[in-house]
């Protein structure tokens, strides 16, 4: 029998990595996603802490606590 030469040259292992799938997020893509996941709960935090809101909050928090069973 004879053996397979395993060696691989420059260009064939460009086209293996080009035509390989990419499955998972790069850092630059978590990172951008880390910074808009703190901007969107940044945003929900100020909803949240505005007077209207909390008093919505307070006035369900108080009727659901209030109900007898």
């Amino acid at each position: 029998m004879k053996k397979k030469n395993t060696t691989i040259t420059p260009a064939a292992a460009v086209r293996q990595l080009r035509a390989r799938k990419d499955a998972g997020m790069t850092t630059a893509e978590y990172a951008v996603g880390t910074i808009a996941a703190c901007a969107f709960a940044a945003v929900l935090l100020a909803i949240l802490q505005s007077g209207a809101v909390q008093g919505v909050v307070t006035s369900v928090i108080t009727t659901a606590l209030s109900v007898s069973l």
